[in-house]
């Protein structure tokens, strides 16, 4: 008898445990999928601010980059692994120049395009020059270890990104005549 009635409770608090268990794992899951979502929102918005530059809509990208810029410093507050975080805090750095930078092509277009820009042109530029900066003092910062991580796969892509807008930037100030 007392086998018959340890088989019924066992199996309830087996089955009891088992709930747990999955339960624990959907919510862990349901964790790593948002944060996996949100990385990928940060991509689809950087996507869209390059395809609204490439279509004419500087005032589309620079809102799109900021949207980016904020989604990159939100994602960087969430870290617990303190490469991965600094990855995201130069990530929300180099989107801001970016943003600071469209947003002088688009002040530049409704001013009339004429030359030398305007100074509120050129202080745009200048704001994304100093954002740039911090972007590459904060990757600098960030040396890969030894140990691969998940902040060292996309320091790379980062670094290529920050080093070609900084060509562009620099270039976008030239032929606007900006002061440096």
């Amino acid at each position: 008898m007392s086998n018959g009635l340890c088989i019924g409770q066992c199996g309830r608090v087996v089955g009891a445990s088992v709930l747990a268990l999955s339960l624990l794992m959907a919510v862990a899951g349901i964790g790593l999928a948002q944060v996996v979502g949100e990385e990928a929102e940060l991509d689809r918005l950087r996507a869209k601010a390059e395809d609204a530059m490439g279509n004419d809509d500087a005032e589309g990208a620079a809102m799109n980059m900021g949207r980016a810029a904020l989604m990159a410093a939100q994602l960087g507050k969430r870290q617990t692994e303190p490469a991965l975080r600094q990855v995201f805090k130069a990530t929300e750095h180099l989107y801001r120049s970016q943003e600071h930078g469209y947003r002088g092509v688009a002040l530049f277009r409704r001013a009339g395009g004429e030359l030398p820009a305007s100074a509120g042109v050129c202080g745009s530029l200048q704001l994304a020059q100093l954002e740039l900066q911090h972007a590459q003092d904060t990757l600098a910062a960030s040396e890969p270890t030894d140990t691969p991580t998940t902040a060292s796969s996309k320091l790379p892509a980062i670094r290529q990104t920050a080093d070609d807008w900084a060509i562009v930037l620099s270039s976008m100030q030239g032929e606007f005549r900006c002061p440096s």
